[in-house]
């Protein structure tokens, strides 16, 4: 039997354009967040214990995500009136320090998987039935930043998704990268030629707030 493969946007291309019908009302994307961060991720069924628990989570980092600008988009392959009955349903539920959780976010009807597929969220290896645990992080120009996937089994770790936007935005607002298990307030790392002067200079300073480890490998020193 040929299996149907669906493209995976890459990071750095245009994120595919979709109209949809959500728990929260039509959206059209990317026209409707323009100039927001957002994060499209899928969860493989309603009414399951891991996206139980993610989503409890979602609903309540809400208000933080949107402190950064940062919109968030659901979806799977359920109906919309599946969706609706889950979400009032978690809402009764209490799990670890969340309870009464409202999800406010859209959370997409795609029965004929047309938007999953175009995001490459049906991996027929693990099933051809229900999308996989895939995170889009897309930037206010509606560019692909960064691509997530777990399996089936695995819940996702919302702090580590938080960590990347934050992580992203400071990229892009200071033209820096940001090193390994990178925190906000951490040093960042900056081009070897840039506004502290030579790599050399920068070893032999130690009044500047830039530093080097060697030519290739310097850092800015970041507030706390």
């Amino acid at each position: 039997m040929e299996q149907t493969i669906s493209y995976l946007p890459l990071i750095g291309e245009k994120a595919p354009a979709f109209k949809a019908t959500t728990t929260q009302g039509n959206i059209s994307f990317p026209e409707d967040y323009a100039g927001k961060w957002v994060i499209l991720f899928s969860h493989p069924a309603d009414f399951t214990p891991v996206c139980t628990t993610e989503f409890m989570t979602f609903g309540a980092m809400i208000d933080e995500f949107k402190a950064l600008n940062v919109e968030l988009i659901g979806l799977s392959v359920d109906s919309l009136y599946a969706h609706i009955a889950w979400l009032r349903k978690i809402q009764e539920l209490e799990w670890k320090d969340k309870k009464h959780i409202e999800v406010t976010f859209p959370l997409i009807e795609d029965i004929k998987m047309d938007i999953a597929k175009a995001y490459g969220m049906i991996q027929p290896g693990a099933s051809s039935t229900q999308a996989v645990r895939a995170v889009f992080i897309i930037d206010p120009n509606g560019v692909v930043r960064t691509i997530l996937y777990y399996p089936l089994t695995t819940g996702r770790n919302f702090q580590e998704i938080k960590r990347i936007i934050l992580a992203l935005q400071k990229a892009d607002k200071d033209n820096v990268a940001t090193p390994a298990d990178w925190m906000p307030g951490d040093d960042v790392i900056i081009p070897t030629a840039g506004s502290c002067g030579t790599a050399k200079e920068r070893m032999e300073d130690t009044s500047s707030d830039c530093y080097c480890l060697d030519w290739f490998m310097c850092f800015k020193k970041e507030s706390k």
